[in-house]
């Protein structure tokens, strides 16, 4: 059983469009820029937090990813800065990087942003072949490396209002080589990263002057792989504390909730419930996720 485990987990993070090579959030609406560079700096003037987050947490080696994350809008130049560092670990497999971006805010008539942006990110897949080795043998599959540092880069489009918020971007735009095998025997696939396409939007409802109805959704695709879409509703009450509900499709329940101090301050938690068959065999096989996150400015 451990066996068929490992295997799952490296391939499900090593073997490229297989799977998604990214990290996404059950939070992701709240941590703006991890998706689209061009979300630097709009809906909040500065911001800078960090996120942890768990998954299958009744199995060893399962996924931990940790993300710092901010942005900044330079409102006189009408441009935006952000970026985020992160460590993604799963099993015997690893990846950290940092991104940098940088967006153009071009003012429309109605008191919205049309934004552009741009993303270059450095990131290093590193393999601990020794844990590997030690349940798979000398299979020449692993590879003969333990890490590879690769760059990238993104781009992405945004509208933002009041109200709305409407945003498409594509990551991986180079589709950097990772090549772990550097022997001789023969092979049909090529490690490398592919694109990832997001597509995103949220609304803010204002129910009562004091509560927010805040729907959200999230899509991202890539080539064979399945296309995931999440997504859900999140209630803010006079800006002390927030609760929400989440669905990923095929896949899990989120809840989640979270308070704000001073509207500087924010800090949540989100549980997410799988209904994959994963579920079926072992108790632990949920999701956990804090965020902090500080507004520099109101």
């Amino acid at each position: 059983m451990k066996r068929i485990i490992i295997l799952f987990l490296f391939a499900a993070v090593v073997k490229t469009g297989v799977a998604q090579q990214l990290q996404t959030a059950s939070l992701y609406d709240m941590q703006g820029v991890l998706h689209n560079p061009s979300t630097a700096g709009v809906s909040q003037k500065g911001m800078f937090g960090a996120s942890y987050r768990t998954q299958w947490s009744g199995i060893s080696g399962a996924p931990q990813t940790m993300t710092a994350f901010g942005s900044y809008d330079l409102s006189n130049l009408k441009i935006g800065l952000g970026g985020y560092i992160y460590n993604d670990k799963t099993g015997p497999t690893s990846r950290t990087g940092v991104a940098l971006q940088f967006a153009k805010h071009i003012p429309t008539g109605n008191g919205g942003k049309f934004s552009l942006g741009i993303e270059a990110r450095g990131q290093q897949y590193a393999l601990d072949r020794a844990k590997l080795t030690a349940t798979l043998g000398a299979d020449p599959a692993i590879g003969t490396a333990e890490n590879r540092f690769v760059f990238d880069a993104g781009f992405g489009v945004s509208y933002t209002d009041k109200k709305w918020q409407l945003g498409a971007s594509v990551s991986n735009l180079v589709q950097s080589k990772l090549d772990f095998y550097t022997g001789n025997l023969g092979r049909n696939e090529e490690g490398r990263m592919y694109r990832h396409y997001y597509f995103h939007g949220s609304y803010k409802w204002d129910v009562d002057g004091s509560t927010k109805l805040i729907p959200h959704i999230l899509a991202i695709y890539l080539p064979n792989a399945p296309t995931e879409v999440q997504g859900g509703v999140r209630v803010e009450h006079k800006d002390l504390f927030w609760w929400g509900l989440g669905y990923r499709l095929k896949q899990s329940f989120s809840l989640s909730a979270g308070v704000h101090v001073n509207k500087k301050f924010s800090l949540g938690y989100a549980f997410d419930i799988y209904q994959t068959p994963l579920s079926v065999y072992d108790k632990g096989a949920n999701a956990h996720e804090m965020i902090l996150r500080y507004n520099i400015l109101n």
